[in-house]
């Protein structure tokens, strides 16, 4: 069943994804994306750009889309909005999701853990997906258990290489995939501070060789 999920997981690009299951498409802060797939469920995990997009999640959603989000974002958004909070979890059609914490360790940076933005995990199929969103390598990550672990590694405002192979090393997932980063940039030029590059995806890659099954998803057209 894990390799089946893989082949319905894609990447659209910085920490956008789409998950198929055999009775549901769920999206996970499209952004800038120049694919579109109507969503049964979309998921938020906080109100910065290139997370909550109005224009993407307008694309990707139709009358009937749920969005499960917290509450700043939920204010910016309409029609079925669903706020939860770290340790909460909402079952949509057979799909248990759960809120975790997603937190800067410095609460001076732009990710504070009392604002109570979020990480998700998927529960579907017998596979546990885990999508960090915009966080720190942080305490609550040593008692996960999923299958799937989605981490950011650009290093700014987000972990950088190193402690997302940390975090995989504490959540010991069977798969690990990098997201929050643009494979077409290169160290000299980056378009808004957060992304990061190719480099760091393979740089964590390489660090968890061993530890579980390191995969780079390919990114689905992206504009940034």
């Amino acid at each position: 069943m894990l390799k089946e999920v893989i082949k319905q997981l894609k990447w659209i690009g910085q920490s956008g994804f789409i998950i198929n299951t055999s009775q549901n498409t769920i999206t996970i802060d499209p952004y800038q994306s120049k694919c579109c797939t109507l969503s049964d469920i979309i998921l938020i995990t906080h109100p910065h750009f290139d997370h909550l997009s109005i224009e993407d999640i307008d694309r990707f959603r139709k009358p009937s889309t749920v969005i499960i989000t917290e509450a700043q974002s939920a204010r910016k958004l309409s029609g079925d909005v669903q706020i939860i909070k770290p340790g909460e979890e909402i079952t949509i059609n057979d799909i248990k999701i759960s809120a975790v914490c997603a937190y800067n360790i410095d609460n001076d940076n732009p990710h504070p853990k009392n604002n109570n933005w979020l990480g998700f995990i998927l529960d579907f199929e017998g596979v546990r997906i885990y999508h960090s969103g915009d966080t720190d390598l942080i305490p609550e990550m040593d008692t996960l258990d999923v299958d799937i672990a989605i981490l950011p590694v650009s290093g700014t405002y987000v972990m950088n290489a190193e402690d997302a192979i940390i975090a995989v090393h504490k959540i010991k997932p069977k798969i690990a995939i990098p997201m929050h980063y643009n494979p077409n940039l290169n160290r000299q030029y980056k378009i808004f501070p957060g992304v990061g590059i190719k480099e760091d995806a393979t740089k964590f890659i390489n660090g968890i060789n061993g530890v579980c099954q390191p995969i780079i998803l390919p990114c689905s057209p992206v504009g940034y």
